[in-house]
């Protein structure tokens, strides 16, 4: 079974997070952010912090222009999507994503790796041709055989 994707990003500045989400309704969703790290850039210097902290919930309208209308530095980052109006827990493991109405979990480690988890197909699909068209480094699906990682933390 096709648990979602994984890719590398360029080890630089950009809109990432807005460019990798685009075929997803990032708008439609609530969002917890984990209190990772990101940095704005402003005129090629690091700025202030992307988010505040962890445990941040952000709405989706808000959350897609902040990572589209912005150029930050990646470094770690973990987001997490929920349907508007539904619970939002913070999910630790693929059997914790999968008994939640957490819709997609994204992550990205040491500035370039990136894993997607999403429990809808068609939104797979879609990710993985957006990565695939924009250069991606090592598209590939994380499967039930392949997935290796143990949480859906990226620490």
């Amino acid at each position: 079974m096709i648990r979602g994707i994984s890719f590398e990003i360029p080890n630089k500045y950009g809109r990432f997070l807005g460019e990798i989400l685009k075929p997803f309704e990032t708008d439609e969703y609530n969002w917890l952010v984990g209190g990772e790290e990101a940095y704005f850039i402003v005129d090629g210097q690091f700025e202030e912090a992307l988010f505040a902290g962890a445990g941040e919930i952000w709405d989706g309208i808000t959350l897609k222009k902040l990572l589209e209308d912005n150029e930050y530095y990646i470094i770690f980052q973990d987001l997490k999507a929920f349907p508007q109006g539904k619970d939002i827990v913070e999910v630790k493991t693929y059997e914790e994503f999968l008994n939640s109405d957490c819709q997609l979990v994204l992550l990205v480690v040491d500035s370039c790796f990136v894993s997607i988890y999403c429990k809808n197909n068609k939104s797979i699909e879609d990710l993985f041709k957006n990565a695939q068209h924009r250069g991606y480094d090592h598209v590939r699906y994380i499967t039930d055989a392949n997935d290796t990682r143990t949480g859906l933390s990226v620490w």
